[in-house]
């Protein structure tokens, strides 16, 4: 007997978003391991993390990765990643929303009306750091 309609569209389309998963799991896998190699104290952004795990999506999808990562284990420091000038835009997925800027300040990070200071002397460039 051959499948029916339903039996086969359902089949490619749970293959997909099994395929899809994967995917999505194994990316902010590897942007995890990126962040979880920013020094205390040195901030990174987005898009330079985007850029080491070579995501096509760009920043966009490590601001996603950064929003899921609560609750990960081993722990990834999400506070460490602001944007591209410094400011600390992934602020309001912190609970308070003041937790951001405390964790960074707890690592010697000065933060004045939600941007880093010294943002360009504390940049931690994983391409460069990382040697990739």
């Amino acid at each position: 007997m051959y499948p029916s309609h339903n039996e086969l569209y359902y089949y490619k389309n749970a293959k997909r978003m099994n395929e899809t998963k994967k995917s999505k799991e194994s990316i902010y896998d590897a942007i995890y391991d990126v962040v979880r190699s920013v020094p205390r104290g040195r901030v990174t952004n987005y898009g330079a993390v985007a850029a080491a795990v070579g995501a096509a999506s760009g920043a966009r999808v490590v601001g996603y990765a950064m929003n899921m990562s609560f609750g990960v284990k081993p722990k990834v420091p999400a506070h460490r990643v602001v944007n591209r000038n410094g400011m600390l835009t992934g602020k309001h997925h912190f609970t308070p929303p003041g937790k951001m800027q405390q964790l960074l300040e707890k690592e010697g990070v000065s933060v004045v009306d939600d941007k880093v200071v010294d943002f360009e002397k504390l940049f931690w460039e994983p391409m460069k750091e990382l040697a990739m």
